[in-house]
């Protein structure tokens, strides 16, 4: 094996080994909840609190035992493409349940509570032994740690948090064909210059959240 050989494997398996201790430390919560006997351990996150269009969705995910993806972790640190190889791969080995809350019903009861029902729908759905959740207490009896920052600090919420953006991503690029001029696909519904100008000039659609200030000011 030639010198620049040698360098390449030696810093390949140090990248390596420096993924494995990562995914390693973001895996401890999992494992002490194995620890106190519980199996079936769903970590659980959402994501679209932000836009001013679209629904809120969450996921719940429970990845079998001896799961191992390096890299896997907050979906917002990930590139789409990395987001995409993960997804596939949480999709063909792991339990996953998606909730869902419309525009109409986030304008209703406000969108801490609808990110919330969102969670709990998925959670119902999978019925896990114990949680693991991003930021937020859930009303449901079951044992549960709320993790500040959780989507990089647990790889059950990392999951969930990669099944759920890309659940997302994908119905607004749906929404995109039936609004074409609003950009959806690009920006998700969040609030840049092209949807706010799409605001102005084309107005609000069925799946604006209405009570959310741009769109409330042009109504």
């Amino acid at each position: 094996m030639g010198d620049s050989n040698r360098i390449r494997h030696a810093w390949t398996s140090q990248d390596e080994e420096q993924q494995r201790i990562q995914f390693e430390e973001r895996s401890i919560f999992e494992a002490r909840y194995q620890a106190e006997g519980y199996k079936r351990i769903a970590g659980v996150d959402e994501v679209g609190r932000g836009p001013l269009a679209g629904p809120v969705v969450a996921a719940a995910v429970i990845l079998p035992d001896g799961f191992y993806h390096p890299g896997l972790t907050d979906s917002k640190q990930l590139s789409k493409k990395q987001r995409m190889v993960a997804y596939q791969h949480i999709q063909d080995v792991a339990e996953i349940a998606i909730g869902i809350i419309e525009p109409e019903e986030i304008d209703r009861i406000n969108i801490y509570q609808a990110s919330k029902q969102a969670m709990q729908q998925a959670v119902a759905v999978l019925k896990p032994d114990a949680l693991l959740v991003d930021a937020m207490a859930l009303d449901v009896d079951l044992p549960q740690e709320s993790l500040i920052k959780g989507d990089a600090r647990s790889i059950s919420i990392a999951a969930a948090s990669v099944i759920a953006k890309e659940t997302r991503d994908a119905m607004m690029a749906e929404y995109a064909q039936l609004y074409p001029e609003y950009g959806f696909e690009q920006h998700a519904g969040y609030g840049t210059a092209q949807h706010l100008q799409a605001l102005d000039t084309i107005g609000v659609t069925p799946i604006h959240r209405k009570t959310f200030k741009p769109v409330l000011d042009r109504l």
